[in-house]
């Protein structure tokens, strides 16, 4: 009796995250709204760690890697507020069909979806470390998906829509050649 009692409470607790993670594209469109430059968005496959600085939220989707990067580049698209600057695993392209079934189709159907967007690759490594020191001070949202190929994350660092870095240089530049105020 205790035994089930016990399976029962631990059950009962295990259901409201099972119940979350269902509602996955939900909780993204929550999200959104809050979200800005410096922020990251990362759909990622199953093996990816569960991270454990302050400002990183993993949530599970059970939906495939392309479903969910299309429903990110998509909501980051109808955002008012930002846009998407891409970053993926510099390995990725020599994960090879014999080691990883599946890569040469996954690469294609990637490299489709984010046709009109620069794709910055840098080490997965590399990549790990900044979202690390990311995390301590913004938001990043995971996405964990089906995908069991590996360096296939698709790594999303949120940027101003509205202000260009071209703009902030000029206003930098402006800022800077402004004589200084003397305090009175």
């Amino acid at each position: 009796m205790l035994k089930t009692i016990l399976a029962m409470t631990l059950l009962s607790a295990s259901l409201p995250a099972l119940a979350a993670s269902s509602d996955w594209y939900a909780r993204l469109a929550d999200r959104m709204p809050l979200l800005g430059h410096r922020n990251w968005i990362l759909i990622v496959d199953s093996a990816y760690p569960l991270q454990t600085s302050p400002g990183i939220e993993t949530i599970e989707t059970n939906a495939t890697q392309l479903e969910v990067v299309r429903a990110v580049v998509a909501a980051i698209n109808h955002s008012i507020q930002v846009r998407p600057v891409i970053f993926m695993d510099a390995e990725l392209p020599f994960v090879s069909e014999d080691d990883a079934p599946g890569v040469s189709a996954y690469r294609s159907d990637i490299g489709h979806l984010l046709e009109d967007y620069p794709v910055e690759q840098l080490p997965h490594e590399k990549i790990i470390s900044n979202l690390d020191e990311a995390g301590k001070t913004f938001h990043v949202l995971v996405l964990k998906t089906t995908m069991t190929i590996p360096y296939t994350s698709v790594f999303i660092r949120l940027d101003c829509k509205y202000w260009s870095a071209d703009q902030e240089k000029r206003l930098r530049g402006k800022m800077a050649a402004a004589p200084k105020a003397v305090p009175k």
